[in-house]
């Protein structure tokens, strides 16, 4: 009877561990895990980049400027610093940072770092209508995560840095196509203080 019952036991045991495992697969989507976890492991080593290349990248966001005819930006305060933060777009069921993310988070940190020193901000992970509720509030906060990551390899401390993620609930674009969706895969940078 109790070799049986050990049996019965360990079987239990046994389809729980795979039935547990199974459940972790189906929330994660493996075929989407999959092609994010190739191009995370990048930006790791491209943390240095910005670094090396300050000087270059330094003069890019006025030579920016100067071809879309905007005026130098002086000291940025209040309601003209949260303006002068661009916000950052993503691909689809995606938080990987594109290299233009990259370049407007460095944009981002200078004005941060010389023009805002003392400004905290939050960082708003924002998705398109499309998954579910609980599925695009993890997925905002892994947006707002990475862009805080990154930002925090610039310099900006990251006491000045909180995310939050509204999922699908404040979309950019009430529309129900590609260009509305495209828009409201974003990250937006607040200051609060």
């Amino acid at each position: 009877m109790r070799t049986g019952t050990r049996g019965l036991v360990a079987l239990l045991c046994a389809a729980l561990m795979i039935a547990g495992g199974c459940a972790k697969k189906e929330i994660v989507k493996p075929e989407e895990g999959a092609r994010m976890a190739a191009p995370t492991p990048p930006p790791a080593p491209a943390a240095p980049a910005p670094a090396k290349t300050e000087e270059p990248m330094a003069a890019q966001p006025v030579s920016e400027a100067a071809v879309k005819g905007e005026a130098p930006q002086e000291a940025v305060k209040g309601e003209e610093a949260e303006a002068a933060l661009e916000r950052i777009y993503f691909d689809f069921d995606s938080y990987v940072l594109s290299q233009q993310a990259r370049d407007t988070l460095y944009r981002d940190a200078e004005i941060l770092l010389k023009k805002q020193p003392a400004a905290k901000v939050s960082l708003e992970g924002h998705c398109d209508e499309r998954g579910s509720d609980e599925y695009n509030l993890a997925l905002g906060e892994k947006r707002a995560k990475a862009a805080m990551d990154y930002l925090v390899t610039l310099g900006v401390p990251a006491e000045r840095l909180s995310t939050i993620s509204y999922g699908k609930e404040k979309p950019l674009d009430p529309g129900h196509t590609e260009e509305a969706w495209a828009k409201n895969r974003r990250v937006e940078l607040v200051i609060v203080k």
